[in-house]
């Protein structure tokens, strides 16, 4: 019996199935970060001579997981700041108020990030008292 779109089953499970789609790395390990292609960066890098299956996924979600963190920051900062776009000033902030990615990234220096902003507090305007 044929079915009304054209194919044919003569059984179930009989013949060739169709070709699956492909599905990327990426999108088995549930990254946004390309994982191909930091496989192919660690293999054409000479880090070492063999590069293992789970590496590249590994260090694809650290990445991911990084820019992430400092975006959110950033737009968080550029909320303080009432812009709606992040502009290299709001990641320096972004990254000098936090601790931890503040340590990651010492050395670092932003382009167009200007200086830090301390400002003594004694020449801050004093708040109502009484």
């Amino acid at each position: 019996m044929s079915s009304g779109d054209g194919s044919s089953n003569n059984g179930a499970g009989s013949g060739k199935q169709k070709a699956s789609k492909s599905v990327s790395r990426s999108a088995k390990a549930g990254l946004q970060f390309p994982v191909g292609r930091v496989a192919r960066w660690l293999k054409n890098g000479k880090y070492a001579e063999r590069v293992g299956a789970g590496a590249p996924v590994y260090l694809s979600a650290v990445l991911e997981y990084l820019s992430a963190e400092v975006l959110e920051l950033a737009g968080n900062a550029a909320k303080d700041n009432k812009k709606k776009r992040i502009v290299p000033r709001h990641i320096q902030l972004a990254v000098r108020n936090d601790a931890e990615v503040s340590k990651l990234l010492e050395n670092v220096t932003f382009a167009s990030g200007g200086g830090p902003s301390n400002i003594d507090q004694d020449l801050l305007p004093r708040g109502s008292q009484g």
